[in-house]
């Protein structure tokens, strides 16, 4: 089928994020055609997420959308594949029939035949098993700042999380094919690179190569010529080591960025959760690393409304929260979820009305703090990786700082000093900072430091 078109939906987090690009990479490597809106498309692909409730409502709901443009459309072969499909495929299969292929997060490679039409109306691996590689294409999304997926799977024991039923156990790449996806990223304009697992930390523990370790991963990538920065995501606290944190503090190109999902503070509460450490360790965590790291940005999620979570637990988190200052901060209702141990606790539910209560009180008192951080930063300059241009103004150009994470934190809005030429997507400027809101910085772009390296290549959407 190489005049078949294909439209690509990319739900939930980063690591279904890269799985959607190599999906579209494979397409086009077969000589498909990628369309850039649905309604041109012959082919539909949604990638799902089953996390929890609202990803799992949202992948539904894009679902029945995508299903429309056999109607209204050219579509004529809707595929679901990811997490949701791995998780509750049979009831997809009863309770939506518009879609003709169902396949599961394992089933990555096999894209080009469900789209084809060679594979069945299900394919559900048992046990995932799939993993990506630095030989497997990629397209989509942004050349300058890229995510690449080190590991897969996951061991923990988490008890309110289902990922390791979703995505199979801890499974890593080798340290020769990451560091070759680098390069061969960085040689097509890559400026930064963030790394995503379930949790960096466990990175070659189920490697026979003693040598295979986060923290050599890191030195390996910080001779990446091309890169400037290489940003952490999903680092465990029991597992961020004090050589780790060494790393991140000498390596030029590692950025000074962690982030360790915490989750909560309360001794009980962290117990319940199956955390495998007390309240003690994340405190301790906390100072290690800004001790270790100057001008650390530190990253964390906390869940609230966990059974068993009391105001004075609650209370506890909150003290904790407003110690801590943390940089960046993520707050999550708990999704009961069925498959989970937690979904099987005994101990007092929280009230759905509640635990949203909470989550705004952490929020708002966040917000005073990430208004007082950014307050800090006015007058200062700061190297800063533009993005594109700013949905704010058409005058504006949209970037980060190093303490920036592309998606999920604030944005540096660049006005141009005189002199300075039109910004592209993978500059990196000098800039000065003029003014800031609570979680957004104003400057003013004073030199280019570095042009983007730019190579011509075709650019498909991803939607997402």
């Amino acid at each position: 089928m190489p005049d078949t078109s294909v439209y690509f939906v990319s739900l939930g987090c980063p690591k279904n994020r890269v799985d959607s690009e190599v999906m579209l990479g494979l397409c086009d490597q077969s000589g498909l055609t990628i369309a850039s809106v649905p309604e041109e498309a012959e082919v539909i692909v949604v990638n799902t997420c089953g996390f929890i409730g609202e990803a799992k409502e949202e992948s539904v709901d894009t679902i029945l959308e995508m299903a429309r443009y056999k109607q209204s459309g050219r579509c004529r072969r809707l595929v679901v594949t990811g997490c949701l499909s791995q998780r509750y495929a049979g009831d997809l299969q009863k309770e939506l029939p518009e879609i003709d292929v169902l396949m599961g997060s394992s089933e990555v490679g096999e894209i080009v035949a469900a789209v084809s039409g060679q594979v069945g109306a299900v394919k559900v691996a048992e046990v995932p098993s799939y993993l990506y590689d630095h030989a497997s294409p990629r397209l989509g999304g942004a050349r300058h700042s890229v995510y690449v997926k080190i590991a897969e799977g996951c061991d923990r024991p988490c008890s309110f999380c289902i990922i390791p039923k979703l995505r199979g156990p801890q499974r890593s790449r080798s340290l020769d094919s990451v560091v070759a996806e680098a390069q061969g990223l960085a040689a097509q304009g890559a400026v930064e690179i963030n790394l995503v697992a379930q949790d960096l930390t466990t990175y070659g523990t189920d490697l026979d190569d003693s040598a295979a370790t986060l923290p050599e991963l890191l030195r390996r990538l910080g001779s990446v010529e091309g890169l400037r920065w290489i940003r952490l995501h999903y680092a465990y606290p029991t597992a961020t080591s004090d050589e780790l944190l060494e790393v991140i503090a000498t390596q030029p190109r590692v950025a000074k960025y962690l982030d360790v999902p915490l989750q909560h503070i309360d001794d009980q509460v962290l117990k319940l959760m199956r955390r495998g450490h007390l309240g003690k360790t994340a405190r301790s965590l906390v100072e290690r690393a800004r001790a270790r790291v100057p001008d650390l940005t530190l990253r964390t999620t906390l869940i609230v409304g966990h059974p068993g979570e009391t105001e004075e637990a609650f209370a506890r988190l909150r003290d904790f929260v407003e110690e801590s200052e943390f940089d960046r901060l993520g707050v999550f209702t708990y999704s009961k979820e069925e498959g989970t141990h937690s979904a099987t606790l005994d101990t007092v539910e929280v009230p759905a009305e509640t635990a949203e209560a909470r989550r705004r009180e952490l929020m708002r008192l966040q917000r005073r703090i990430s208004q007082r951080k950014m307050k800090a930063l006015r007058g200062s300059e700061l190297e800063v990786l533009v993005d594109g241009p700013s949905s704010e103004s058409e005058y504006l150009a949209a970037g980060r700082h190093a303490g920036q994470a592309p998606e999920i934190d604030g944005q540096v809005f660049l006005a141009l000093a005189d002199g300075v030429a039109a910004l592209s997507p993978g500059d990196v400027v000098r800039a000065r900072v003029d003014s800031f809101a609570d979680y957004d910085l104003a400057a003013t772009a004073l030199e280019v430091v570095a042009r983007a390296r730019t190579r011509p290549r075709r650019l498909h959407v991803l939607r997402s």
